[in-house]
């Protein structure tokens, strides 16, 4: 299997609801390393796994309307706890739209999974995998 990661970043509020989150029921912000790995059994007609520039900028764009966000005030995620995990496959989905809309290139058809990680810090991180 190959693979290809891309990174940016973003910066988010929020808060929990449920005891289990402790003091993050309370508004607090969370800036995520954003990682998509692109993966695939054989490498396309050009020895790639996907085109690095389209895959960065299709990232860049799936986060940018959640960047210095209250994601509590946004109405696609009311009453959702906007946990690191659930962030993760809300990316995953988001860039899986435009690999299939074509937006990553013909090469990209071939792709068969992708996997988002959120990094909270450089002790804590979610992810999430999906097929394409």
């Amino acid at each position: 299997m190959f693979s290809i990661t891309v990174r940016d970043h973003v910066m988010v509020a929020h808060s929990f609801r449920g005891a289990v989150f402790g003091p993050a029921q309370r508004l607090h912000g969370a800036t995520f390393v954003v990682d998509v790995t692109f993966g695939r059994a054989e490498l396309d007609e050009d020895n790639i796994v996907v085109d690095i520039g389209l895959a960065t900028r299709a990232l860049g764009e799936v986060l940018g309307p959640l960047n210095y966000r209250n994601l509590d005030d946004e109405p696609e995620f009311a009453g959702i706890n906007t946990s690191t995990e659930f962030l993760a496959k809300v990316v995953a989905d988001r860039i899986a739209e435009r690999v299939h809309a074509g937006e990553l290139g013909a090469g990209a058809r071939g792709l068969d999974r992708l996997t988002v990680t959120l990094r909270e810090s450089h002790v804590a991180w979610g992810s999430y995998e999906r097929p394409l």
